[in-house]
């Protein structure tokens, strides 16, 4: 992408405030303008429900009022980034994970819903739902990650444990729930462990791209849209992600510089997920805008200014 710093931000700035929902507009305020954290958690509010879950599609790929686990990650993760992991609110939330958690303590994609509200597709929720690493890996990670303890923790995270540990068959949107479990597990040595055994299965399996100028060649995950390519900084999106690991300094700097360069001309960042939904994919590209910048700015990423290799964890 041509020009600096600036006119990267001064584009996605524009492209949020004319696309974004109250939420992303305050979150960027707060991460990129000096904004105060109050009016986002303010934003975050109306997606409360009164059984302490979010709903009323804070993830755009599921409408309709009801909690839902994945409302929760996306929850949890504004909540992390404000530093406002704790109190009451997620006492509650830890309470309503225990009364709707499956037979093993593990949280569902998706739960069933007593009347038709849109969802994805790639959403299916089947009358009795089993529990999946996808969204019970980054809410448990998350959780420890704030040092949050609660009884429902302790089923959760040996949930969590047995699927990393056990991965064979797996899809690259699974591996991003494990390392966010594996980002925030409190046993280190273990989540290094299981970490490093991960990366090889994902570079062995070739669910990440490592070369984004041979996208074209390269094989989606079965079920997964034509592009839906998941690189190197979709996994390590901080540098001291355990994933970080898994990629040379070449790897990480190119899959940088293809997301640099991914900004569209209307300022933000695409989504490459199969669109359903007019309203889902228009509020979906605001948060991949927000993620894209967060992640640059974690690698110290300036467009135009020379930079050292990126640090890998130690």
């Amino acid at each position: 992408m041509a020009g600096d710093e600036t006119s990267m931000l001064a584009r996605a700035e524009q492209f949020i405030w004319l696309t974004a929902r109250v939420l992303e507009q305050r979150r960027f305020a707060f991460h990129f303008l000096g904004g105060d954290p109050d009016p986002v958690d303010a934003a975050l509010g109306p997606y409360l429900n009164d059984d302490g879950g979010y709903g009323h599609a804070l993830d755009p790929d599921l409408r309709g009022p009801l909690s839902q686990p994945l409302h929760t990650a996306h929850a949890l993760r504004v909540l992390d980034s404000l530093g406002r992991c704790a109190g009451q609110r997620i006492e509650r939330l830890c309470r309503h994970l225990t009364r709707v958690s499956t037979v093993d303590g593990a949280l569902p994609v998706c739960f069933p819903a007593p009347r038709a509200y849109p969802s994805a597709p790639y959403h299916p929720a089947p009358d009795d739902p089993p529990g999946a690493l996808l969204t019970t890996g980054p809410v448990v990670g998350l959780l420890h990650r704030n040092q949050v303890w609660h009884a429902w923790l302790f089923r959760a995270t040996d949930f969590c444990w047995e699927r990393v540990e056990t991965l064979r068959h797996t899809h690259p949107y699974e591996i991003q729930g494990a390392v966010a479990f594996l980002d925030g597990a409190p046993d280190r040595s273990r989540a290094a462990a299981a970490a490093d055994r991960l990366g090889r299965l994902v570079r062995e399996r070739g669910l990440v791209l490592l070369d984004p100028d041979r996208r074209a060649e390269h094989p989606v995950a079965p079920g997964y849209a034509p592009g839906e390519h998941l690189f190197a900084h979709d996994y390590a999106r901080r540098p001291e992600s355990l994933a970080r690991g898994w990629f040379t300094d070449e790897e990480i700097t190119r899959s940088l510089d293809f997301l640099v360069a991914d900004q569209q001309e209307d300022g933000g960042w695409p989504v490459r997920r199969r669109a359903w939904a007019p309203g889902s994919c228009l509020e979906r590209r605001p948060i991949a805008t927000l993620e894209a910048l967060l992640t640059l700015r974690a690698y110290g990423r300036r467009p135009g200014v020379s930079r050292p290799a990126p640090a890998r964890p130690r």
